[in-house]
C-alpha cells in the first residue's frame, strides 16, 4: 500500500501545564504539532503524517524527537539546528480560558526556513501541507520570501496547502504586519480556517460571510471559518455555503488545543472523501472532546 503523507510545518515547544497550586507537569506542544498528534490518532493507515520543523541537537530536542515518534510522527523531515534549543511556554487558566507565557525568540524553529532545498525536498515528500500564522511568524523574517516561495512552488507541484491563520498579535511588530502576512500566507493556500472571533477583531468582519468572501478574493479555494461554540460556515469556490451546529459541549475544563484538534478531525475526514459538512462535524467532535481535559495533548476514547 502506497502512503500518503499529511505534512505539518511549525514549531514543537516544551509546554508546561498546570496540574495544581505551584505545580506543572511537562510536555510538548505547539499548535501545528498538537494537530499533528491527533491527526495520528484519527487519520487512517493510508495516510502517514509528519513533521517540519527546526530542532537543536541537545537533550531536550532529542526527547521532543523521541514523543513525536512514540506518537506515530515521522519526525524524519525536522531540520537539526546546531547550538539551538526548543522553545518553551507555560499555560496559565482562568475558568477554563488560556493564556500563556513564552521563551522561544531564539528556538531552533525560526531558522526552519533557512536552507531553501531543505523546504523543497521536505516539501516534496508530502501530499498535503499544514501551516499557520504562527509558524509565518516563527520563522525568521529574513526567511519569510523562501518559505512562501517553496509552498507556492509546491502547490503548482499539486499539493495541497491548509492554511490555519491562528493570528497571534505578540509574534508580530504590528497589527499592520501580521494583517499582511495572513494575507501573503492565504495566497500560496488552497484551504483555510480562520477562526471568527480574530476575523472580526484585526480585519473589522462583521459576519463569517465577510470573512469567506474576503479569502476567496485572494484565491483560497475553501475557507472554513469556526465558531467558537457557534455555527461553522464554510463554502468552496463555485459551490453553495453550508452551516453546520456542532454539539454544545457544557463540561469545558480547558480550551487549548480546542481549534488545533478540530483541524485534525476535519482534515482526517476530508482528505479521506468526507463530504465538507460531515468533515466539519468530525473535526467539532474531536475538539469536543479535547476542551473536556486539561492540557493540549490529551488522550480521547471514541
Amino acid at each position: 500500500m502506497t502512503l500518503k503523507n499529511f505534512m505539518a510545518i511549525g514549531e514543537a515547544m516544551i509546554e508546561m501545564a498546570v496540574i495544581g497550586p505551584d505545580t506543572y507537569r511537562r510536555g510538548f506542544a505547539g499548535d501545528t504539532f498538537n494537530t499533528l498528534w491527533y491527526l495520528a490518532k484519527v487519520m487512517p493507515d493510508n495516510w502517514k503524517v509528519s513533521y517540519f520543523t527546526g530542532l537543536g541537537s541537545d537533550a531536550a530536542s532529542s526527547e521532543m524527537r523521541a514523543f513525536g515518534e512514540d506518537a506515530n510522527i515521522d519526525m524524519t523531515p525536522a531540520r537539526e539546528v546546531e547550538g539551538k534549543t526548543v522553545g518553551l511556554y507555560m499555560i496559565h487558566l482562568d475558568d477554563g480560558e488560556r493564556s500563556f507565557s513564552y521563551w522561544r525568540s531564539d528556538s531552533a524553529a525560526r531558522q526552519m526556513a533557512a536552507d531553501p532545498k531543505a523546504l523543497r525536498e521536505a516539501f516534496a515528500q508530502a501530499d498535503v501541507l499544514f501551516f499557520s500564522g504562527i509558524t509565518f511568524a516563527v520563522v525568521l523574517p529574513e526567511h519569510r520570501e523562501t518559505f512562501l516561495a517553496e509552498l507556492a512552488h509546491a502547490r503548482r507541484e499539486g499539493k495541497t496547502v491548509v492554511y490555519d491563520p491562528n493570528q497571534r498579535l505578540r509574534l508580530w511588530p504590528s497589527t499592520a504586519d501580521m494583517i499582511e502576512a495572513n494575507t501573503r500566507a492565504a495566497q500560496v493556500s488552497d484551504i483555510v480556517l480562520p477562526s471568527f472571533d480574530e476575523e472580526h477583531a484585526y480585519y473589522g468582519d462583521e459576519t463569517p460571510e465577510a470573512t469567506i468572501a474576503r479569502y476567496q478574493a485572494e484565491g483560497v479555494k475553501t475557507v472554513i471559518v469556526k465558531n467558537g461554540a457557534g455555527a461553522v460556515l464554510a463554502q468552496t469556490v463555485g459551490e453553495d455555503a453550508i452551516t453546520v451546529t456542532p454539539k454544545i459541549v457544557t463540561n469545558v475544563v480547558d480550551s487549548t488545543a480546542a481549534g488545533d484538534s478540530f483541524n485534525a478531525g476535519f482534515c482526517a475526514a476530508f482528505f479521506n472523501g468526507k463530504p465538507l459538512d460531515e468533515a466539519i462535524q468530525a473535526g467539532a467532535k474531536l475538539a469536543g472532546k479535547v476542551v473536556q481535559s486539561h492540557g493540549a495533548l490529551v488522550e480521547i476514547s471514541e
